[in-house]
Protein backbone atom coordinates (compact mmCIF):
# COMPACT_ATOMS: atom_id res chain seq x y z
CA UNK A 1 0.00 0.00 0.00
CA UNK A 2 1.69 3.23 -0.95
CA UNK A 3 2.07 5.61 1.49
CA UNK A 4 -0.43 8.98 0.48
CA UNK A 5 1.07 11.81 -0.55
CA UNK A 6 -0.05 14.29 2.29
CA UNK A 7 2.19 11.83 4.48
CA UNK A 8 4.81 11.84 2.05
CA UNK A 9 5.14 15.50 2.76
CA UNK A 10 5.25 15.18 6.40
CA UNK A 11 8.17 12.69 6.45
CA UNK A 12 10.01 14.98 4.24
CA UNK A 13 9.48 18.08 6.63
CA UNK A 14 10.51 16.42 9.47
CA UNK A 15 13.66 14.86 7.53
CA UNK A 16 14.43 18.26 6.74
CA UNK A 17 14.07 20.08 9.80
CA UNK A 18 15.98 17.71 11.25
CA UNK A 19 19.34 18.35 8.97
CA UNK A 20 18.36 22.27 9.83
CA UNK A 21 18.97 21.80 13.28
CA UNK A 22 21.96 19.88 12.82
CA UNK A 23 23.56 22.59 10.48
CA UNK A 24 22.83 25.08 13.72
CA UNK A 25 23.95 22.53 16.25
CA UNK A 26 26.42 20.22 14.61
CA UNK A 27 27.49 22.42 11.80
CA UNK A 28 30.01 20.19 10.58
CA UNK A 29 27.26 16.98 9.70
CA UNK A 30 24.81 19.57 8.45
CA UNK A 31 27.39 20.43 5.86
CA UNK A 32 27.99 17.41 4.55
CA UNK A 33 24.08 15.84 5.19
CA UNK A 34 23.33 19.13 2.69
CA UNK A 35 25.29 16.81 -0.26
CA UNK A 36 23.10 14.10 0.37
CA UNK A 37 19.00 12.90 -0.74
CA UNK A 38 16.60 12.16 1.99
CA UNK A 39 14.24 9.53 0.70
CA UNK A 40 11.10 7.88 1.97
CA UNK A 41 11.36 4.17 1.90
CA UNK A 42 8.69 1.49 2.38
CA UNK A 43 11.09 -1.28 1.70
CA UNK A 44 13.95 0.02 4.47
CA UNK A 45 12.46 -1.28 7.72
CA UNK A 46 14.69 1.08 9.55
CA UNK A 47 17.09 3.38 8.29
CA UNK A 48 19.96 3.20 5.62
CA UNK A 49 22.45 4.85 2.92
CA UNK A 50 24.07 3.76 -0.14
CA UNK A 51 26.29 6.60 -0.19
CA UNK A 52 24.02 8.48 -2.57
CA UNK A 53 20.54 8.86 -0.41
CA UNK A 54 19.74 8.43 3.10
CA UNK A 55 16.72 6.13 3.51
CA UNK A 56 14.21 5.58 6.22
CA UNK A 57 11.42 3.62 6.68
CA UNK A 58 8.21 5.21 7.57
CA UNK A 59 7.40 3.05 10.62
CA UNK A 60 10.89 3.90 12.00
CA UNK A 61 10.99 7.08 11.08
CA UNK A 62 7.77 7.09 13.13
CA UNK A 63 9.32 5.80 16.46
CA UNK A 64 11.89 8.46 16.54
CA UNK A 65 11.52 11.54 18.55
CA UNK A 66 13.58 14.35 16.94
CA UNK A 67 16.85 14.66 18.82
CA UNK A 68 16.91 10.22 18.09
CA UNK A 69 16.18 11.40 14.32
CA UNK A 70 18.95 13.95 14.52
CA UNK A 71 21.50 10.92 15.35
CA UNK A 72 20.35 9.00 13.03
CA UNK A 73 20.82 11.61 10.25
CA UNK A 74 24.78 12.26 11.97
CA UNK A 75 25.27 8.70 11.92
CA UNK A 76 24.48 7.69 8.62
CA UNK A 77 26.24 10.54 6.95
CA UNK A 78 29.45 10.00 8.41
CA UNK A 79 29.20 5.91 7.27
CA UNK A 80 29.15 8.32 3.93
CA UNK A 81 31.92 10.81 4.53
CA UNK A 82 33.82 8.49 6.13
CA UNK A 83 33.74 6.18 2.76
CA UNK A 84 32.58 2.80 5.15
CA UNK A 85 30.09 1.87 2.10
CA UNK A 86 32.86 1.43 -0.10
CA UNK A 87 35.70 -0.11 2.05
CA UNK A 88 34.32 -3.95 3.24
CA UNK A 89 35.74 -5.69 0.18
CA UNK A 90 37.45 -8.77 1.22
CA UNK A 91 36.51 -8.32 4.88
CA UNK A 92 34.17 -10.18 7.35
CA UNK A 93 30.85 -8.42 6.66
CA UNK A 94 29.44 -8.81 10.02
CA UNK A 95 32.66 -7.72 12.20
CA UNK A 96 33.43 -4.66 9.53
CA UNK A 97 30.16 -3.20 9.74
CA UNK A 98 30.28 -3.19 13.99
CA UNK A 99 33.95 -1.69 13.80
CA UNK A 100 32.41 0.61 11.22
CA UNK A 101 29.04 1.47 13.73
CA UNK A 102 31.90 1.52 16.77
CA UNK A 103 34.01 4.91 14.61
CA UNK A 104 30.79 6.49 13.87
CA UNK A 105 28.79 6.50 16.90
CA UNK A 106 32.40 7.46 19.31
CA UNK A 107 32.64 10.57 16.71
CA UNK A 108 29.38 11.79 17.60
CA UNK A 109 29.68 10.90 21.16
CA UNK A 110 32.99 13.02 21.10
CA UNK A 111 30.96 15.69 18.63
CA UNK A 112 28.46 16.35 21.42
CA UNK A 113 30.74 16.48 24.58
CA UNK A 114 30.51 13.03 25.50
CA UNK A 115 26.59 13.39 26.10
CA UNK A 116 25.90 9.16 25.95
CA UNK A 117 22.30 10.40 25.52
CA UNK A 118 23.33 11.68 22.22
CA UNK A 119 24.04 8.40 20.85
CA UNK A 120 21.10 6.61 22.78
CA UNK A 121 17.80 5.55 21.23
CA UNK A 122 14.71 4.31 23.75
CA UNK A 123 13.45 1.32 21.88
CA UNK A 124 17.50 0.23 20.98
CA UNK A 125 19.67 1.41 24.09
CA UNK A 126 23.10 3.21 23.73
CA UNK A 127 25.27 2.60 21.10
CA UNK A 128 28.41 0.77 20.24
CA UNK A 129 30.72 2.97 20.47
CA UNK A 130 33.58 1.57 22.53
CA UNK A 131 36.12 -0.74 20.81
CA UNK A 132 36.85 -4.40 22.75
CA UNK A 133 39.54 -3.22 24.74
CA UNK A 134 37.08 -0.06 26.34
CA UNK A 135 38.75 2.88 24.56
CA UNK A 136 36.59 5.25 22.32
CA UNK A 137 36.37 4.91 18.83
CA UNK A 138 36.33 7.73 17.56
CA UNK A 139 40.30 7.02 18.34
CA UNK A 140 40.84 4.29 15.14
CA UNK A 141 39.42 3.63 11.71
CA UNK A 142 36.94 1.45 11.19
CA UNK A 143 39.64 -1.28 10.06
CA UNK A 144 41.72 -1.46 13.10
CA UNK A 145 38.83 -1.60 15.22
CA UNK A 146 37.64 -4.60 12.73
CA UNK A 147 41.65 -5.97 13.49
CA UNK A 148 40.69 -5.59 17.14
CA UNK A 149 37.44 -7.94 16.51
CA UNK A 150 39.02 -10.54 14.25
CA UNK A 151 41.86 -10.95 17.37
CA UNK A 152 39.36 -11.07 20.02
CA UNK A 153 37.49 -13.95 18.38
CA UNK A 154 39.87 -15.46 17.40
CA UNK A 155 41.20 -15.90 21.05
CA UNK A 156 37.62 -16.84 21.66
CA UNK A 157 36.89 -13.98 23.92
CA UNK A 158 33.18 -13.33 21.69
CA UNK A 159 31.23 -14.93 19.74
CA UNK A 160 29.05 -18.59 20.63
CA UNK A 161 26.52 -15.99 21.07
CA UNK A 162 27.40 -16.84 24.80
CA UNK A 163 28.59 -13.16 25.36
CA UNK A 164 30.98 -12.38 28.97
CA UNK A 165 32.28 -9.93 26.35
CA UNK A 166 30.89 -7.31 24.77
CA UNK A 167 31.59 -4.74 22.32
CA UNK A 168 31.21 -0.87 23.47
CA UNK A 169 30.29 -1.73 27.10
CA UNK A 170 31.68 -0.08 29.64
CA UNK A 171 30.58 -0.09 33.33
CA UNK A 172 29.72 3.61 33.38
CA UNK A 173 27.15 2.83 30.43
CA UNK A 174 26.06 -0.14 32.17
CA UNK A 175 25.45 1.90 35.67
CA UNK A 176 23.80 4.82 33.77
CA UNK A 177 21.51 2.89 31.42
CA UNK A 178 21.14 -0.77 32.19
CA UNK A 179 22.12 -2.27 28.92
CA UNK A 180 25.92 0.06 28.07
CA UNK A 181 27.35 0.77 25.11
CA UNK A 182 26.96 -1.74 23.39
CA UNK A 183 25.85 -5.75 22.90
CA UNK A 184 26.79 -9.10 22.84
CA UNK A 185 29.15 -9.74 19.98
CA UNK A 186 27.51 -13.45 19.37
CA UNK A 187 24.25 -11.46 19.13
CA UNK A 188 25.71 -8.85 16.63
CA UNK A 189 25.32 -10.85 13.86
CA UNK A 190 22.12 -10.88 11.80
CA UNK A 191 21.48 -11.47 7.59
CA UNK A 192 22.19 -8.76 4.87
CA UNK A 193 24.24 -6.53 7.22
CA UNK A 194 22.00 -5.43 9.85
CA UNK A 195 22.93 -5.09 12.72
CA UNK A 196 21.72 -6.02 16.52
CA UNK A 197 21.36 -3.88 19.26
CA UNK A 198 20.38 -5.09 22.53
CA UNK A 199 16.83 -4.53 22.26
CA UNK A 200 16.26 -4.71 17.99
CA UNK A 201 17.50 -3.94 15.02
CA UNK A 202 18.26 -0.42 13.37
CA UNK A 203 21.04 0.74 10.88
CA UNK A 204 20.86 -1.46 8.03
CA UNK A 205 24.09 -1.90 6.15
CA UNK A 206 22.91 -4.15 3.37
CA UNK A 207 22.99 -1.37 0.98
CA UNK A 208 26.56 -1.03 1.00
CA UNK A 209 27.64 -1.73 -2.38
CA UNK A 210 30.83 -0.63 -4.61
CA UNK A 211 31.03 -0.14 -8.30
CA UNK A 212 33.50 0.58 -10.37
CA UNK A 213 31.46 3.68 -11.31
CA UNK A 214 31.97 4.61 -7.28
CA UNK A 215 35.49 4.99 -7.57
CA UNK A 216 35.12 8.86 -7.93
CA UNK A 217 32.83 8.97 -4.99
CA UNK A 218 35.71 8.36 -2.60
CA UNK A 219 37.90 11.68 -4.17
CA UNK A 220 34.22 13.63 -3.94
CA UNK A 221 33.94 12.80 -0.31
CA UNK A 222 37.63 13.53 0.53
CA UNK A 223 36.75 17.16 -0.89
CA UNK A 224 33.72 17.67 0.60
CA UNK A 225 34.61 16.60 4.03
CA UNK A 226 37.92 18.99 3.91
CA UNK A 227 35.45 21.93 2.54
CA UNK A 228 33.46 21.25 5.85
CA UNK A 229 36.15 20.90 8.13
CA UNK A 230 37.54 24.27 6.84
CA UNK A 231 34.47 25.88 7.14
CA UNK A 232 34.04 24.53 10.64
CA UNK A 233 37.64 25.84 11.33
CA UNK A 234 37.09 29.42 10.96
CA UNK A 235 33.78 29.07 12.65
CA UNK A 236 35.85 27.62 16.12
CA UNK A 237 38.21 30.77 15.46
CA UNK A 238 35.86 33.81 15.27
CA UNK A 239 34.14 31.68 18.64
CA UNK A 240 31.17 31.12 16.83
CA UNK A 241 29.31 27.73 16.76
CA UNK A 242 31.09 25.09 15.37
CA UNK A 243 31.97 21.40 16.07
CA UNK A 244 34.54 19.28 14.54
CA UNK A 245 34.33 15.38 14.56
CA UNK A 246 38.04 14.34 15.67
CA UNK A 247 38.61 12.11 12.53
CA UNK A 248 37.97 15.66 10.64
CA UNK A 249 40.76 17.29 12.22
CA UNK A 250 42.69 14.45 11.36
CA UNK A 251 42.12 14.86 8.27
CA UNK A 252 42.04 18.59 7.70
CA UNK A 253 45.88 18.21 8.73
CA UNK A 254 46.86 15.65 6.42
CA UNK A 255 45.51 17.35 3.47
CA UNK A 256 47.07 20.65 4.81
CA UNK A 257 50.49 19.45 6.12
CA UNK A 258 52.84 17.16 3.20
CA UNK A 259 55.70 15.29 3.96
CA UNK A 260 57.84 16.44 1.15
CA UNK A 261 59.87 19.62 1.33
CA UNK A 262 59.08 19.90 -2.21
CA UNK A 263 61.01 23.64 -2.53
CA UNK A 264 64.01 21.30 -2.33
CA UNK A 265 63.16 18.10 -3.73
CA UNK A 266 61.62 20.35 -7.46
CA UNK A 267 64.76 21.37 -7.42
CA UNK A 268 66.93 18.59 -8.29
CA UNK A 269 64.05 18.33 -11.59
CA UNK A 270 63.18 21.53 -12.96
CA UNK A 271 64.57 24.50 -14.02
CA UNK A 272 63.99 27.98 -12.65
CA UNK A 273 64.62 31.44 -13.62
CA UNK A 274 66.12 33.43 -10.24
CA UNK A 275 66.99 36.97 -11.33
CA UNK A 276 69.29 36.37 -14.47
CA UNK A 277 70.40 32.93 -13.41
CA UNK A 278 68.83 29.55 -14.44
CA UNK A 279 69.30 26.50 -13.06
CA UNK A 280 68.96 23.32 -14.87
CA UNK A 281 68.65 20.06 -13.48
CA UNK A 282 71.89 18.57 -12.19
CA UNK A 283 74.03 15.98 -13.69
CA UNK A 284 72.88 12.45 -12.87
CA UNK A 285 76.01 11.44 -11.27
CA UNK A 286 75.50 13.67 -9.14
CA UNK A 287 72.30 12.09 -7.72
CA UNK A 288 73.40 11.40 -4.43
CA UNK A 289 74.47 15.54 -3.73
CA UNK A 290 71.92 17.72 -2.30
CA UNK A 291 71.17 20.25 -4.75
CA UNK A 292 69.92 23.43 -3.23
CA UNK A 293 68.78 26.88 -4.60
CA UNK A 294 70.74 30.39 -3.99
CA UNK A 295 68.60 32.47 -1.27
CA UNK A 296 67.84 35.56 -3.05
CA UNK A 297 65.94 38.51 -1.85
CA UNK A 298 62.97 39.26 -3.67
CA UNK A 299 63.58 36.24 -5.56
CA UNK A 300 60.48 35.26 -7.99
CA UNK A 301 60.33 31.21 -8.14
CA UNK A 302 57.96 29.79 -11.09
CA UNK A 303 57.70 26.02 -11.19
CA UNK A 304 56.01 24.84 -14.81
CA UNK A 305 55.07 21.78 -17.10
CA UNK A 306 55.83 19.48 -14.06
CA UNK A 307 53.72 16.52 -14.63
CA UNK A 308 52.15 14.42 -11.20
CA UNK A 309 50.80 10.85 -11.75
CA UNK A 310 49.08 9.47 -9.12
CA UNK A 311 48.76 5.79 -8.91
CA UNK A 312 44.83 4.88 -8.36
CA UNK A 313 45.43 0.80 -8.57
CA UNK A 314 43.71 -1.76 -6.61
CA UNK A 315 46.44 -1.74 -4.12
CA UNK A 316 46.23 1.54 -3.47
CA UNK A 317 43.95 2.17 -0.44
CA UNK A 318 41.90 5.40 0.05
CA UNK A 319 43.98 6.94 2.88
CA UNK A 320 47.20 6.06 0.43
CA UNK A 321 45.47 8.40 -2.21
CA UNK A 322 44.43 11.17 0.12
CA UNK A 323 48.35 10.86 0.77
CA UNK A 324 49.14 11.53 -2.58
CA UNK A 325 46.61 14.58 -3.01
CA UNK A 326 48.39 15.83 -0.60
CA UNK A 327 51.72 15.86 -1.43
CA UNK A 328 50.01 17.62 -4.65
CA UNK A 329 48.36 20.22 -2.99
CA UNK A 330 51.39 20.60 -0.55
CA UNK A 331 53.49 20.90 -3.76
CA UNK A 332 50.69 23.60 -4.73
CA UNK A 333 51.03 25.77 -1.17
CA UNK A 334 54.52 25.70 -1.07
CA UNK A 335 55.36 27.24 -3.90
CA UNK A 336 51.93 29.93 -3.40
CA UNK A 337 50.26 29.37 -6.75
CA UNK A 338 53.34 29.53 -8.75
CA UNK A 339 53.44 25.82 -9.50
CA UNK A 340 51.67 24.97 -12.53
CA UNK A 341 51.46 21.28 -14.63
CA UNK A 342 49.11 18.29 -15.34
CA UNK A 343 47.64 15.75 -13.11
CA UNK A 344 46.78 12.65 -14.15
CA UNK A 345 45.84 9.16 -13.02
CA UNK A 346 46.65 5.63 -13.63
CA UNK A 347 46.31 1.88 -12.82
CA UNK A 348 46.63 -0.18 -15.95
CA UNK A 349 45.33 2.74 -18.32
CA UNK A 350 46.01 6.28 -18.35
CA UNK A 351 43.44 8.71 -16.94
CA UNK A 352 44.11 11.67 -19.29
CA UNK A 353 46.15 14.17 -17.39
CA UNK A 354 44.35 17.30 -16.78
CA UNK A 355 46.13 20.63 -16.49
CA UNK A 356 46.20 23.02 -13.52
CA UNK A 357 47.53 26.41 -12.60
CA UNK A 358 46.26 26.91 -9.14
CA UNK A 359 45.09 25.26 -6.16
CA UNK A 360 41.24 26.04 -7.58
CA UNK A 361 42.01 24.22 -10.52
CA UNK A 362 43.85 21.20 -8.87
CA UNK A 363 40.78 21.05 -6.59
CA UNK A 364 38.17 20.07 -9.09
CA UNK A 365 40.11 17.38 -11.07
CA UNK A 366 39.16 13.97 -9.94
CA UNK A 367 40.68 10.93 -9.52
CA UNK A 368 39.30 6.86 -11.32
CA UNK A 369 40.89 3.88 -11.41
CA UNK A 370 40.76 0.37 -9.20
CA UNK A 371 42.44 -2.22 -11.70
CA UNK A 372 45.98 -3.20 -12.22
CA UNK A 373 49.38 -1.25 -12.08
CA UNK A 374 51.30 -0.42 -15.26
CA UNK A 375 54.08 2.58 -15.08
CA UNK A 376 54.87 2.19 -19.01
CA UNK A 377 51.92 3.43 -20.23
CA UNK A 378 52.73 6.93 -18.46
CA UNK A 379 55.86 7.33 -20.33
CA UNK A 380 54.15 5.68 -23.81
CA UNK A 381 51.59 8.88 -23.07
CA UNK A 382 54.10 10.99 -22.66
CA UNK A 383 55.93 9.89 -25.98
CA UNK A 384 52.97 9.93 -27.98
CA UNK A 385 50.43 13.42 -26.72
CA UNK A 386 52.99 15.42 -24.84
CA UNK A 387 56.26 15.52 -27.38
CA UNK A 388 55.31 19.08 -28.43
CA UNK A 389 54.84 20.20 -24.87
CA UNK A 390 57.13 17.86 -22.66
CA UNK A 391 57.12 17.97 -18.87
CA UNK A 392 60.06 19.34 -17.20
CA UNK A 393 59.75 16.17 -14.93
CA UNK A 394 57.23 13.42 -14.22
CA UNK A 395 56.41 12.70 -10.54
CA UNK A 396 54.92 9.33 -9.53
CA UNK A 397 52.94 8.43 -6.31
CA UNK A 398 52.51 4.95 -5.90
CA UNK A 399 53.40 1.99 -3.91
CA UNK A 400 55.41 0.75 -6.35
CA UNK A 401 53.78 -2.45 -7.02
CA UNK A 402 54.32 -3.18 -10.77
CA UNK A 403 57.33 -3.76 -12.95
CA UNK A 404 59.44 -1.09 -13.33
CA UNK A 405 60.07 -0.05 -16.91
CA UNK A 406 63.12 0.51 -19.27
CA UNK A 407 65.21 3.68 -17.95
CA UNK A 408 65.19 4.78 -21.71
CA UNK A 409 61.66 4.88 -22.32
CA UNK A 410 61.91 8.70 -20.05
CA UNK A 411 63.56 10.01 -22.49
CA UNK A 412 65.42 11.81 -20.56
CA UNK A 413 63.42 13.73 -18.29
CA UNK A 414 63.59 13.46 -14.73
CA UNK A 415 61.72 11.09 -12.84
CA UNK A 416 60.77 11.02 -9.00
CA UNK A 417 59.30 7.72 -7.78
CA UNK A 418 57.25 9.37 -4.49
CA UNK A 419 56.84 5.52 -2.25
CA UNK A 420 54.32 5.41 0.52
CA UNK A 421 56.24 2.29 2.06
CA UNK A 422 60.32 1.41 2.72
CA UNK A 423 59.98 -2.20 0.49
CA UNK A 424 60.27 -1.03 -2.83
CA UNK A 425 63.39 0.49 -4.57
CA UNK A 426 62.92 0.94 -8.24
CA UNK A 427 66.21 0.45 -10.02
CA UNK A 428 66.40 4.03 -11.93
CA UNK A 429 65.11 7.31 -11.20
CA UNK A 430 65.03 9.53 -7.59
CA UNK A 431 63.61 8.11 -4.75
CA UNK A 432 61.30 9.84 -2.37
CA UNK A 433 59.21 8.61 0.48
CA UNK A 434 56.03 9.85 2.97
CA UNK A 435 54.42 7.27 5.84
CA UNK A 436 51.05 6.38 5.24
Amino acid sequence: MAIPEQKIRKYNKRLLLSRMRILLNNGFYGLLLMHMILAIDEACETAATDGYRIYFGPDFLDELSDSELDFIMMHEILHVALQHCMRGSGKDSDSFNIACDIVVNSNILFSNKMNIKSITLKKYGTAMHLTPDKKEGYRFTAEEVYGMLLAKNENGEMGNGVGSSTVGRSSDDTQKNGKGGGFELGRAKKNKGEIWDEAGIWDDHSRWTFTEEDTALRDVWIKRVADAAEIIKRQEAMNTRGTMPLFAERMLGELKNPQTDWRTVLADFIQEEICDYSFSPPDKRFDDSPFYLPDFNGTEISVSDILFMIDTSGSMSDDMITAAYSEVKGAIDQFDGKLRGWLGFFDAAIIEPVQFSDEESFKVIKAAGGGGTDFQIIFEYVHLHMRDNPPSCIIILTDGYAPFPDESLSYGIPVLWLLNNEKIYPPWGRVARIKV
